[in-house]
């Protein structure tokens, strides 16, 4: 796994298969279901280790946004979910 790691903060998109063959190799049912995952969608692993862009700040917002609509489902008016959540990040801001 820290070869992987590894992989990731080289930007070592070569390296990626290499490495995936060698892993299979291991046996080990938890890096097989890894590697399952990987071959699934390798063109966004290849571009996640390519690419320094990522959308995790955009996701993080995103779930701050739907933990506060669970919260207030069934409360509250659009508006008031508007205004709360302007708050909140106001206040965030603030700190």
């Amino acid at each position: 796994m820290w070869e992987f790691k590894g992989l990731l903060t080289g930007k070592n998109v070569d390296a990626l298969d290499k490495w995936m063959e060698k892993a299979k190799k291991l046996g080990i049912p938890e890096i097989d279901s890894f590697i399952c995952g990987l071959e699934r969608d390798l063109d966004a692993v290849r571009n996640a280790i390519k690419y320094e862009y990522s959308n995790g700040l955009v996701e993080g917002n995103i779930n701050k946004l739907k933990v506060i609509k669970r919260v207030m489902y069934g409360r509250c008016s659009f508006e008031t979910l508007r205004t709360k959540t302007l708050r909140l990040e106001k206040m965030r801001l603030l700190n």
